[in-house]
């Protein structure tokens, strides 16, 4: 069992991409890692054991977020393992790529349950030992621009980002007593594994890259900076709020 003065982090969705960019971020600064993912046990361990050549420990659990009896399960792996928990950021995320007509219901459960029902439950579950360990703790969740403006496509995940960043908010007030931070990250479009979907994603791509007023792409070590920070004490009086990481694109529009 982890000693009291070690920290650890759940990433949900850390096998790879941005999840596996905070992992490792938080890694160097010390804290042991938790690595949720759904299927490439791979890719995950490969995840892992680069944490552990930076000498933290690292736990791999395979758990589907969505339904809450994994979540449970999952937690109870991170008990046996560490026995406190310090950090949650809710990363992992799906969602069907479909325009708004062609939206069924399956599609619409599928997404809202790993985006929202999954945040929701590994929330309580993370405040939970937070608040039974008295040394409080952050939470930080991954949204992105189409929880605000359109993106073709992108029903399901826009409207199930903005409900993240609702969330957001409520978990920062409720949980602020216990001096639990709670904030979020929204970026750009980033050339990660999960922009293949995409059926435009070069387009996409292409247009964001020409338009960005930075000059460039955002990458994923751009969002994982901006976690890692919100993560930390210097924005310890950052509460409820959602950090826009996109090179400025969305100022054009």
């Amino acid at each position: 069992m982890t000693k009291d003065k070690e920290k650890v982090a759940l990433i949900t969705g850390s096998s790879r991409g941005i999840g596996r960019e905070i992992a490792l971020k938080l890694a160097e600064k010390g804290y042991h890692i938790v690595v949720n993912y759904a299927r490439s046990r791979t890719k995950a361990e490969e995840t892992a054991e680069e944490i552990r050549s930076l000498g933290q420990k690292a736990l791999t659990v395979k758990a589907n977020i969505a339904k809450k009896d994994k979540v449970e399960d999952m937690f109870q792996q991170i008990d046996e393992e560490f026995g406190r928990l310090d950090i949650l950021v809710n990363n992992a995320a799906s969602g069907v790529l479909r325009p708004l007509m062609e939206v069924e219901e399956s599609h619409w459960d599928w997404t809202m349950n790993i985006n929202n029902k999954a945040m929701l439950f590994c929330s309580q579950k993370a405040a939970e030992r937070m608040i039974n360990q008295g040394s409080g703790g952050a939470i930080v969740s991954m949204s992105s621009l189409g929880a605000e403006r359109y993106l073709p496509n992108y029903t399901t995940v826009g409207v199930s980002k903005a409900a993240v960043e609702a969330l957001t908010r409520y978990l920062a007030v409720e949980l602020a007593p216990h001096n639990i931070r709670v904030n979020a990250v929204s970026g750009g479009a980033v050339d990660t594994d999960a922009l293949t979907h995409f059926p435009n994603r070069e387009e996409l791509l292409e247009d964001a890259s020409r338009r960005t007023p930075a000059g460039k792409m955002v990458e994923p070590k751009d969002l994982a900076n901006a976690a890692v920070f919100l993560l930390s004490e210097e924005a310890s009086m950052i509460r409820g709020q959602t950090l826009i990481v996109d090179g400025g694109i969305s100022l054009l529009t």
